[in-house]
């Protein structure tokens, strides 16, 4: 009996488990379930695709982002502190230590 539930269960992981294929030859019409293939460099004919287009990242695009959220991460935790401290939650103790 276990041995027959593991037959019919590694049958149906078999059927539903799709196979990785290069796309080196001709599609098989008697296949079962799906097919997946890497698709990266060619196309599902065999040709080879063309370089993709590189869109410049220069630095002005990269300080146009970083500088607005470097302001609004400061003014968010500026402002956390200033609650917290209002609420003494978290405030530094004074110590006058004149060692």
């Amino acid at each position: 009996m276990a041995s027959l539930a593991g037959r019919l269960s590694r049958a149906f992981f078999l059927r539903n488990t799709p196979t990785l294929s290069l796309n080196t030859g001709p599609k098989s019409v008697n296949a079962t379930g799906p097919t997946l293939s890497r698709t990266a460099v060619s196309s599902t004919s065999g040709a080879i695709l063309p370089k993709p287009i590189k869109v410049p990242f220069g630095l002005t695009r990269m300080v146009i982002v970083v500088i607005p959220f470097l302001y609004v991460g400061n003014l968010i935790s500026k402002n956390f502190a200033a609650l917290l401290e209002e609420h003494e939650i978290f405030v530094p103790d004074d110590d006058d230590d004149d060692d």
